[in-house]
């Protein structure tokens, strides 16, 4: 999205522990062009948002927070969704709220959701409800050169059933969580980080870190011999500075965000929901595998 603005993306390594941006690589990272920083919510852990905040404070940039992840997140005490300038939530069928596709921005600037609600309609000035409801106006005004990016009313509808039972579902993957934690204890590979006191975790992905040297085994290898056994996992997600697209373009390469790096390499998504019974067969596998 940076890009389809016409703005320069500048990449920084991530924090080895939280696997979220890092806020003094961030910095390091800043010019006196710089915008707006973007800290990812990664895998629903939440970022160091009081770092960002002042680092945004600071140099009067704008805090636009990537919580696709992170649905449910707290983050200090403070809910993700209301800490930074905006926070981009997805509703995609995978995530922790779906409505099928979609997804949403939370602000608590008037003049900035009056421009998306118009920029997201065709930059129609008054959208069907004004004009058709009840004692609405049927006349609107085209007033910028806007997008179709509304979601249907259809999947809508399914976003208010699947709230009312987000704590719900938040509540068994974090049983899940709790089972693969101890059921991983033992064996040779890094299990996600806990988040700190106030905080609260999403539980979007249980994402293990699968280091050859440790495990005796490396990551793409587990995870073919895993699906050899039925055990369906995933990778989120090769960073991006290693795509040819992004290398291509800034002329960025292996090497220059290690960390980053070392988490592309060697990390491995374990489904956070599934079916109570194939728990502990999933469990059972990974033992199987790196024994």
């Amino acid at each position: 999205m940076v890009i389809h603005t016409g703005a320069t993306p500048v990449f920084a390594d991530i924090d080895p522990i939280s696997l979220s941006l890092d806020p003094l690589a961030a910095e390091d990272a800043m010019t006196r062009r710089t915008k707006a920083i973007i800290p990812v919510h990664y895998a629903g852990h939440p970022a160091d948002m009081s770092a960002f905040q002042a680092l945004a404070r600071g140099r009067g940039l704008r805090l636009i927070e990537d919580a696709a992840h992170c649905m449910e997140g707290v983050a200090e005490g403070r809910k993700v969704g209301s800490i930074g300038d905006f926070t981009c939530f997805s509703v995609y069928a995978t995530k922790n709220l779906t409505t099928g596709e979609g997804g949403m921005v939370t602000t608590d600037d008037e003049e900035a959701a009056a421009f998306r609600r118009i920029a997201s309609l065709h930059g129609m000035s008054r959208d069907a409800w004004a004009r058709y409801a009840s004692g609405g106006a049927a006349q609107y005004d085209v007033v910028m050169p806007g997008f179709k990016y509304n979601m249907m009313d259809i999947q809508a509808a399914i976003g208010p059933h699947q709230l009312a039972r987000l704590s719900e579902l938040h509540g068994r993957r974090s049983a899940i969580w709790a089972q693969d934690d101890a059921g991983f204890a033992d064996l040779p590979l890094r299990l996600p980080t806990p988040v700190d006191a106030g905080s609260v975790h999403a539980r979007h992905l249980y994402t293990v870190l699968v280091d050859e040297a440790t495990a005796g085994i490396s990551r793409d290898i587990l995870q073919a011999r895993l699906r050899d056994r039925g055990g369906s996992t995933s990778i989120h997600g090769r960073a991006l500075h290693l795509h040819p697209y992004y290398q291509e373009r800034f002329g960025l390469r292996r090497g220059m965000f290690p960390a980053a790096e070392a988490v592309s390499d060697t990390t491995l998504s374990l489904a956070a929901a599934m079916p109570a019974a194939t728990v502990d067969p999933v469990i059972e596998a990974v033992h199987e595998v790196l024994r």
